[in-house]
């Protein structure tokens, strides 16, 4: 993002020659006793969050029986999860003690680039990661063929790399200019909320973020569900019960989390945008920053008994092997 009129990108004037350099966030709540309630709850779903992304990545890199294409991309989504809440909850909980929480510029367009592109390269990762479920399912033996050690390389590497042509390269081409109050409404630096605060003409700035949304969010969308229709049609076919049941089981983990991440975005994303950032749509920003990193290893490991055998056998526990 570029800002024009100014001494330089990080500093504008706006009022009678006051130079910006920060905003200010105004978070969740103005009440202390409210913020100190926050800090104790996004502390611990950032320790559960770390913890169980950690314990989930370092399982499939130690344990060779975790060595498959599906484990993965699960590790490419715990790294990821890793990643994206780290973005901004040491900073949210820093500021739940601020009366005037503030962020420089530098650092609010950095936070507002890596969470981009994180959470886009998340959405492009469980298309991917429905792909490769679909190919375990319907074409069972030749799954190995084809989802070999150099195709999962080339998707992994594939999604970073669109990941960043669809957000850096676009964020970076878009000018606001600051000439009025630095105030966000907002807890972290979010795109949305910072550009209802510039004062420049915004329609070509929501016809980008329009265009990107699309490619990031409604098309792996899209394409995850005719895969899941796919999948299905497939799974029909199966006669015996308990087969039917081990291939619905093995997506489970996955559709649930395409769900709630998916379902969330598009809610926040496309949708018809309003001048102010509201309360409602906080609430919804702290689900996908906070809640569903927290849940995806949750999700994964509550049922999963590969990862449930890889803890036993790294805690020095005998693993039954299913009769």
């Amino acid at each position: 993002m570029q800002f024009s009129g100014g001494k330089s990108k990080e500093t504008e004037k706006w009022g009678n020659g006051t130079t910006v350099t920060e905003f200010v966030l105004l978070g969740l709540s103005t009440n202390f006793r409210v913020r100190a309630g926050l800090f104790v709850l996004f502390l611990v779903i950032y320790l559960i969050a770390v913890a169980g992304n950690g314990l989930i990545l370092m399982l499939i890199i130690v344990d060779s029986h975790l060595h498959t294409p599906m484990y993965f991309f699960l590790s490419n989504l715990s790294f990821i999860d890793i990643s994206y809440i780290t973005t901004s909850v040491p900073q949210m909980l820093v500021h739940c003690f601020m009366d005037r929480p503030t962020i420089p510029l530098g650092r609010c367009f950095a936070q507002m680039s890596s969470a981009l592109l994180l959470g886009v390269v998340e959405c492009l990762l469980l298309a991917v990661m429905a792909y490769d479920r679909f190919v375990a399912i319907c074409y069972p033996l030749s799954y190995n063929l084809i989802m070999s050690r150099n195709l999962c390389i080339q998707l992994s590497a594939s999604v970073w790399v669109s990941g960043f042509l669809l957000t850096i390269i676009p964020f970076f081409t878009m000018q606001a200019t600051l000439c009025g109050p630095n105030v966000v409404n907002h807890f972290k630096c979010e795109l949305q909320a910072v550009l209802k605060v510039t004062c420049s003409d915004t329609h070509a700035n929501g016809i980008t973020l329009i265009i990107t949304s699309v490619f990031t969010l409604a098309l792996p969308f899209f394409f995850i569900v005719v895969t899941y229709g796919r999948i299905g049609c497939t799974v029909l076919h199966i006669h015996s019960t308990q087969g039917r049941s081990k291939a619905l089981s093995t997506c489970g983990s996955h559709l649930t989390v395409v769900s709630i991440y998916y379902g969330t975005l598009l809610a926040m994303y496309l949708r018809p945008q309003a001048k102010t950032f509201s309360n409602r749509e906080k609430v919804v920003a702290v689900f996908y920053s906070l809640v569903i990193p927290m849940l995806n290893p949750i999700i994964y490991s509550l049922r999963n008994r590969d990862v449930k055998g890889a803890f036993c056998r790294l805690a020095g526990k005998k693993v039954e092997e299913p009769g």
